[in-house]
């Protein structure tokens, strides 16, 4: 397409950066729950827990480094720093011998991603020209998940080589983590006209808070009905096992998932630059509200298979548009703090959300995780729907207008 050629070499670079990243990750993670279960013996209410603090961990950080990089007027060296942190992370994972070992391992990966999160994604908004930006962000996000269904395949692969070992597939882990770093430090370039425009800015204040407009917080809201209504994936995974996966091929799931979210990253954020981005995420939640139900109905591997797929197209259709209209709703002046405000409210969210699945799922059973999501998700499409017939008339129907 033309736009992808429109779009600048850095993001593109930032998209290679976050691929091999989450390679590295996935590699760990669609392993990790079955590992924390079946090896270490660990509850899935504790499973839940951990994976909505190391969520809300991300949130909360990216708070303080989106402020931090408005008042350094760059971004990419806490974006480096982030991803450094998460690189030196990964060789916890194959050491660890309890839960405390797993837990702080995850906890300081997601302060790696939490530090890099804002800053890259105000990055983003820097380099791309805003008649693009969705395609920017979208193109960001489905190289992104491409690196998160290649990560999977290769721990399949790797599980059945090795016979199960989780700990040597954790270590082969290691290297595309440190990839990533390398093509971030060599490749990705900040804009000049960005860093002379934020010099002069001074330090955050919790003040500034009235600076963000209506439409701002109104995203904001609608982020966080939306992240009550997906809870971790680690539940995908539980699901699957439950269903008879065997522990070498649970990783299918993000496998599917994220064949699914890439597909559909790219397209979703080219159309949401000529139609008002909240239809496209209304129909994200409205296919999030059907998989849950898919997954809560679910009896064999054929309704995983259709489930997970659901997901990943809402995964596609949400979470690079709530990036953009995060991006549409804020000055570029307080954009870094603007993604971090965004991101601390939807990790509070998560937290809860990941917290109440596992309660739910060990003492009433996984349909009830899923129908609740299916709840919040239909909540979240109708928020949007509504404010779409409250506003017709009134806004543009092209991508430069949207709450």
């Amino acid at each position: 397409m033309k736009n992808l050629r429109q779009i600048p070499r850095s993001v593109w670079a930032l998209g290679f950066v976050s691929m091999f990243m989450d390679i590295s990750s996935e590699m760990i993670h669609s392993l990790l729950p079955v590992f924390l279960v079946s090896i270490l013996g660990v509850s899935t209410a504790a499973i839940g827990l951990l994976e909505g603090v190391a969520e809300a961990t991300v949130n909360l950080v990216k708070i303080f480094s989106g402020a931090l990089s408005d008042r350094m007027g760059r971004r990419k060296p806490l974006t480096v720093a982030g991803y450094g942190i998460a690189a030196l992370t990964k060789p916890l994972f194959p050491i660890a011998t309890s839960f405390g070992i797993v837990s702080l391992a995850r906890v300081v990966d997601r302060i790696g991603k939490g530090i890099r999160g804002a800053p890259r994604d105000a990055l983003v908004a820097d380099l791309a020209p805003r008649n693009i930006r969705g395609a920017s962000y979208g193109l960001r996000q489905s190289l992104d998940t491409v690196g998160a269904f290649i990560g999977p395949l290769v721990a399949i692969g790797l599980m059945v080589a090795f016979r199960g070992n989780f700990r040597t597939v954790f270590w082969i882990a290691v290297v595309p983590a440190f990839v990533s770093l390398a093509l971030l430090v060599l490749s990705v370039h900040e804009p000049n006209a960005s860093i002379k425009r934020n010099n002069s800015r001074s330090r955050f204040h919790w003040a500034e808070l009235r600076h963000f407009s209506r439409k701002f917080w109104i995203v904001v809201a609608v982020g966080a009905v939306f992240t009550l209504a997906r809870f971790s994936e680690a539940f995908l995974i539980l699901r699957a096992s439950g269903l008879g996966l065997t522990n070498e091929y649970v990783p299918a799931v993000l496998v599917v998932m994220n064949l699914a979210y890439a597909a559909s990253s790219y397209p979703a954020g080219y159309l949401s630059d000529r139609v008002d981005r909240r239809l496209i995420l209304a129909v994200g939640g409205i296919l999030l509200m059907i998989a849950d139900i898919v997954l809560a109905r679910a009896t064999n591997i054929a309704g995983l298979v259709a489930g997970i797929s659901l997901w990943g197209l809402h995964m596609g259709f949400s979470q690079g548009m709530l990036a953009a209209m995060v991006a549409d709703a804020s000055v570029s002046q307080l954009r870094g703090t603007a993604f971090g405000l965004f991101s601390l409210i939807s990790g509070v969210a998560l937290l809860f959300a990941s917290s109440i699945a596992g309660v739910l799922w060990s003492r009433v059973g996984p349909q009830a995780t899923f129908y609740a999501g299916a709840s919040f998700a239909g909540l979240a499409a109708l928020m949007l729907l509504l404010q779409l017939r409250g506003f017709r008339g009134r806004g543009s129907s092209s991508g430069t207008a949207h709450s």
